[in-house]
């Protein structure tokens, strides 16, 4: 019990302060939003980059766990959709119910299995950011494509791989995958950017904290609940199930699992923002996710148990 509490009281606890600082002591949006900004384009970069490449790939079930996550992220994704058409929610809607499903908060994801697995934990972390975020950048980016924009312009496949080319994430994930496959970051900048890559998590947190939105809560309360039943409950249960099928061993699933199981990422609110979709039924959603895995993240970690031996030492 007093590991479960030493991981999950200092990543719900930034949370929380993040909440109590907007709310009380930093209110200006504008600190946050450079907070954020800062956290996306820098030190998450440096983190997924540092991580990655630190890593020998040849080692890792790097394709058996690309196979469980994708195929995951497809059930999760066929799944939204499958409860969009059967709410008859219009397409802005639907885009916010899709980034629901299939998105997550990949530095939560980080807090938890650096601190329950370790360098090893954060390490293989960067692995499975480096498997979603393609994934769910092409499906989501994909999605917004379909519809006009508020300026009635649709997106052209060449703005659409634009935008996936500058997604900071992504090209720190395929840099990160490179330099492994390379031997390692040069001398002197891993260092550097795991010195960066280690202050994200804290900021991270603490500005998913101030973007969360209890008053949005009461709007279409059963869209909500079903959307976090796909994303915290039914997308980890495949990820699992389909980890034991493929025979992942234990800590590559442990990891897939805690980074599936996560709830959606804020930085979905400003997507649904900006490309067009429903921006206030997103804040609702971001916001019940993270309230409901205070319970589920717990739930699936204890499920897998203490590791054996062999992953254990």
């Amino acid at each position: 019990m007093t590991a479960y509490l030493d991981v999950f009281i200092p990543a719900f606890g930034l949370l929380a302060l993040g909440a109590a600082l907007r709310r009380f002591l930093l209110r200006d949006v504008a600190v946050w939003a450079g907070i954020e900004r800062l956290v996306f384009w820098a030190l998450t970069p440096a983190l997924l980059l540092s991580s990655i490449a630190s890593v020998d790939l040849a080692a890792l079930p790097l394709g058996r766990m690309a196979v469980v996550i994708w195929l995951a992220l497809l059930g999760g994704t066929v799944l939204s959709l499958l409860l969009a058409r059967a709410a008859r929610l219009d397409h802005p809607a639907t885009t916010s119910v899709l980034q629901g499903g299939v998105r997550f908060n990949n530095l939560m994801g980080f807090a938890l299995t650096g601190g329950f697995y370790g360098a090893s934990g954060t390490a293989l972390g960067a692995v499975a950011t480096g498997l979603i975020v393609p994934f769910v950048q092409v499906v989501t980016i994909g999605a917004f494509a379909l519809a006009p924009t508020a300026d009635g312009r649709r997106f052209s496949p060449l703005r659409v791989l634009r935008q996936l080319a500058t997604n900071p994430l992504l090209v720190s994930c395929l840099l990160g995958f490179a330099a492994s496959a390379l031997g390692g970051l040069p001398p002197g900048v891993g260092p550097l950017l795991r010195n960066l890559g280690g202050a994200s998590v804290a900021l991270g947190l603490l500005c998913v904290g101030a973007a969360l939105s209890p008053g949005a809560l009461r709007g279409r309360v059963g869209v909500q609940a079903a959307t976090c039943v796909i994303k915290l409950a039914l997308v980890p249960a495949m990820t699992l199930a389909l980890g034991l099928l493929f025979g992942l061993d234990w800590l590559s699933l442990a990891v897939a699992l805690v980074f599936m199981a996560l709830p959606t990422a804020t930085t979905s609110y400003v997507m649904a923002r900006a490309l067009g979709g429903d921006a206030p039924l997103m804040a609702a959603l971001t916001t019940t996710e993270h309230v409901v895995a205070v319970v589920t993240l717990p739930l699936w970690i204890a499920l897998l148990g203490a590791p054996p031996p062999a992953a254990a030492g």
